[in-house]
Order: structure tokens, then sequence, then C-alpha cells
């Protein structure tokens, strides 16, 4: 996670907290939850599926070919939710791989994929029930942070940052708040990042995330 990242999120948590009494606000809720997200291997142009051009590896195809390797392992994600009316209101979230994933293996070249977006939110049902379904859309970022695994003595390594590749994503989500006591609950959803380019890392645009959440809610009536 950059250190913009770090920085800005739980700014914008307290500014939506801030603004409950501010703005007459119907409630905010603040989340935070595990879950993955999932994206098939890449093919290169003159490469077999499901398999990569090594950029380190001059010869060019067909003898640079290398397995590519799929969006998968544990994910974070954290967000708040700024209800402005009983049944609308925006939403900040982030989600990001907590560890590297291996992306070329022979070359030391490791991945961590991160995803960040500002949605509308439209809660269908009054949002003092204990069950309340969240529609989300919006647009943001994906960003992805390679990193190069480095020999450190004879039992450790360690990873450089290389370089990052950042695409414009449009997201969709598909959830649902689960009061379990009367400001707290569980978030399961089902999100869709659709991402510019994406293809040039991964086989899909179309990103699937699930994930699963423990959040609170202030101000709730």
């Amino acid at each position: 996670m950059s250190k913009l990242t770090i920085r800005t999120l739980p700014l914008l948590v307290l500014l939506l907290l801030a603004g409950v009494k501010q703005a007459n606000a119907q409630g905010v809720s603040a989340y935070f939850g595990l879950g993955s997200a999932t994206d098939s291997p890449a093919t290169s142009a003159g490469c077999p599926s499901q398999q990569i051009s090594d950029p380190f590896n001059a010869s060019g195809p067909p003898t640079s070919c290398v397995p590519a390797q799929s969006m998968g392992g544990v994910w974070g994600v954290f967000g708040a939710d700024f209800m402005i009316k009983p049944h609308l209101g925006v939403n900040a979230e982030y989600s990001f791989r907590f560890a590297q994933a291996k992306y070329l293996p022979s070359e030391g070249l490791n991945v961590r994929p991160a995803f960040y977006d500002f949605n509308a939110v439209y809660q269908p049902t009054s949002g003092d029930k204990r069950i309340v379904p969240v529609l989300e859309g919006g647009i943001g970022g994906a960003k992805l942070s390679f990193y190069v695994a480095q020999q450190a003595g004879s039992l450790f390594t360690q990873s450089q940052f290389f370089v990052s590749s950042n695409h414009f994503q449009a997201h969709g989500a598909v959830g649902v708040k689960l009061y379990v006591r009367s400001d707290m609950f569980i978030k399961p959803q089902i999100d869709v990042h659709w991402v510019n380019n994406m293809t040039d890392q991964y086989g899909r645009n179309v990103v699937p995330e699930y994930t699963i959440s423990i959040g609170y809610t202030f101000g709730r009536q």
C-alpha cells in the first residue's frame, strides 16, 4: 500500500464521520474485511495460450514465452459509506492483495495489485432494518506494483520496488449489511471491476471480487 493511500483514506473516513452532524446525515458506516479478486492468466501476442513474453529475454517469442500467473490470493478491503439521504449516499473503498504474488517467477518479478473506487450508494430499504441491501456504482483506478526479489544473504530475500502500472476502472457492487447488534454489521459483498487495459497484465478486463467485512454504523436511527 502506498504512503499516499495510507495517509489519504483514513483522512477520508474521518472527514465522512465529521460530516454527520454538519449534513444531518442518515448514518456513516466504516468497515474492514477479507476476500479475494480473481483474473485469469494473460496471453502475449505470438505466445501459446496463458503464456506471456519475458521482457528480460531479448530472444523474442516464442522462445521467450513463459507461463503466466493468475490473480488471486488473500485480499483486504476497507471503506466508508456516508448516507446523505435515507436511501442515497456516497462511498469510498480500497482493496489490496496482502502479499506480493509471483508474476515472472524465473526472473524474480512479483506483483501486488490494488483497487480504489468512489461510488454512489443506494440502499433500497430503510437503514434502521436488520438486513440492509447495498448497491454501489462508480469509478476509480487499479494499481499494479511490481517488485524484484533480491537475495539478501544465504537465508533471506528482499523485494525492491521496480515499476507500477495504473489503469482506470469502472466499479459496481452488490452487498448486504446484516446487523448483528444495533450498530454493528457483517457485510458480504460481490464487486465487479472493469479495468481498462488490464489485459496488458492479466487475461480479462473484468475482475470479480468477493469479500466479507465487519463494520460499524455511526448515527444509525
